[in-house]
This record gives C-alpha cells, sequence and structure tokens, in this order.
C-alpha cells in the first residue's frame, strides 16, 4: 500500500520499495528500544553486579544476558575485564552472544522471524564452549572485589550508543533514548536498503550462488567477519540487513554478528593493554570465521 502510494508520486521502483519496508518497521523498532531501555533502566546495574561475583558461571551468565537485544552489556563487561573483575574467557564469550541490532530488526518483521531462533541457538553454542575454553588455557588472575572499591565504582560511568549512559537513572532516558536510537537506526536501515536496491539485481545473485561460486563462498565470512569487528552498533544492522536483502549468505552474516561487540571493543582498546588487545581480536575473529565457514558449506550440504 504504502510502496504504490510512493510510486503514484513518481518515485522509483527500487526507491519507493525501500521507504516502504524501513517505514513498516518504524513502529516496531520504537517498541522494541522501549524494551530494551526499560530492561537496562532496570537490570544493567544489577547484571553488571552479578557478572562481576559470578566467576565460574561466568561465560554462561554473560552470554545469557548478551543475547537479549541492548547495546550496553559488551560496553560493561569491557570495563570490568579492564579492572580485573572479569575473565577472558566470560569478555569473549559475552562479545560473540552480544546481538545490538540485529534482534530487534529481525523481530520488526514476522516474515523474519525464522531467522531469530538460529542466531540465538548458534551464538550461544559457539559463545559459552569458547569461553570456557578460553579460560582453560589462559588462567583468569582476577582482582579480588572489595568494598570500598565496589561502592567507588558504582557511578554510572559506561557510555552507550547514542551517547547514553547505559546505567543512567534518569526516566527521561525510558523515552527520549528509544526515540533517538529508533530515529537513527530507521535512518541507518533506509540508506542501506537504498544502496541494495539501487546496486544489486537480486536475480544475479541467486545465479551466482547456484553456480556454486567456491572462492566466494570461502571469502565471504572472512570478509565479514572483518566488517563485525569495527566497534560501532550500526555494523550489525548492516549485516543483518544484508542478509535478509539476499547480498550475504546465513553463514557469512553469522561470522559478522559473533565477531561484532559493538561499542564493548573500542572500551577494550582504549583503556588495556595492546598485547592483550590483539590476543582477544585474533581470538574473536578465528572463532567468528570457523563457524562463519562451517555453517557455510553445512547449509550447502543440507541444500
Amino acid at each position: 500500500m504504502i510502496e504504490e502510494l510512493l510510486e503514484n508520486v513518481g518515485l522509483a521502483e527500487w526507491i519507493a520499495d525501500a521507504i516502504a519496508d524501513s517505514l513498516l518497521i518504524l513502529p516496531w523498532l520504537f517498541i522494541i528500544f522501549v524494551l530494551i531501555e526499560l530492561f537496562e533502566f532496570y537490570y544493567a546495574d544489577k547484571v553488571k553486579h552479578f557478572i562481576r561475583y559470578a566467576h565460574k558461571g561466568g561465560p554462561v551468565i554473560g552470554s545469557l544476558v548478551s543475547i537479549i537485544p541492548q547495546c550496553g552489556f559488551s560496553v560493561i563487561a569491557s570495563t570490568l575485564y579492564v579492572r580485573k573483575y572479569l575473565s577472558m574467557g566470560t569478555l569473549i564469550a559475552i562479545y560473540l552472544a552480544t546481538s545490538d541490532e540485529a534482534l530487534p530488526v529481525l523481530l520488526a518483521k514476522p516474515e523474519y522471524f525464522k531467522y531469530i531462533l538460529p542466531v540465538i541457538v548458534i551464538k550461544l553454542l559457539v559463545a559459552v564452549p569458547a569461553g570456557y575454553l578460553i579460560d582453560l588455557i589462559w588462567k583468569p588472575e582476577l582482582r579480588e572485589i572489595q568494598e570500598p572499591e565496589q561502592k567507588a565504582e558504582s557511578k554510572p560511568v559506561e557510555t552507550g550508543c547514542c551517547k547514553h549512559n547505559v546505567l543512567s537513572h534518569n526516566k527521561m532516558q525510558l523515552i527520549i533514548h528509544p526515540l533517538k536510537h529508533t530515529f537513527n537506526i530507521f535512518l541507518f536501515i533506509l540508506a542501506i536498503t537504498l544502496l541494495l536496491n539501487f546496486l544489486i539485481d537480486e536475480e544475479k545473485i541467486a545465479g551466482f550462488y547456484q553456480n556454486g561460486v567456491l572462492l566466494y563462498k570461502v571469502i565471504q565470512p572472512v570478509v565479514t567477519a572483518f566488517i563485525g569487528l569495527i566497534p560501532n552498533c550500526a555494523v550489525s544492522l548492516a549485516i543483518t540487513v544484508m542478509m535478509l536483502k539476499g547480498t550475504i549468505s546465513f553463514g557469512a552474516a553469522m561470522a559478522g554478528l559473533l565477531s561484532n561487540a559493538g561499542l564493548g571493543l573500542l572500551v577494550l582498546l582504549r583503556g588495556n593493554r595492546f598485547k592483550n588487545n590483539l590476543r582477544i581480536v585474533i581470538i574473536l575473529l578465528v572463532i567468528s570465521i570457523i563457524c562463519g565457514e562451517f555453517i557455510q558449506f553445512a547449509s550447502g550440504l543440507i541444500k
């Protein structure tokens, strides 16, 4: 309906299609981001301290919490890791499980629901064992928790997307940030969809896959895994939209979504040692690429 109205105005089909698709998910995005904001407002601080104390269960707890769509926990995890309250295994498990904008986009339209469970299951199946294996190889040396320092660190200092404080107790943020975030994500989805509609012929892409271009299939997860390392919440959104438009495969998308830690990686790079950061980034890349390649070829065999 919206697309027909836009075409009647004189807009090209690829422009009308992009605007219509973006407008349809706008109200759902706002509702989802309000729910996310409520979760962060009431539980982010509690989760921060819970993860900090639960050393042995860190990878499990961190992964389960991070799978919930939000943009703050990878930032919190990086801050705790830099202060030596979190193990490397827990940190990487949280990075691998972090969803950022992927799940909100998939939740915004019923036809995308089929991707939600596979994304969640794969992330958890990868993140939890990886976290424990890493802690087994690199024994964590954690700082003892002391009450005076706990009080000093209870100040909300972690900054998430849109420059908002993820531990803020300002109730105005419950509406202001979702509005701001919805608008930003809407513009980003519109820009990506316009670009893809203009540049890409879906029939050619389908034909390309049917011809079985092996090199292209091998390279895709590697490229998206490197793209996922960009410390920005919008990267997971771009990867998800490209998957839904048929530009990249599900395996390639998962490689990028696994390596994408949102703004958490930026916090880590700013406050941690270079050698340790390099190790974390390499581990994150290797796990993401291996999983992406496995999914890529496993899905090919299933077909």
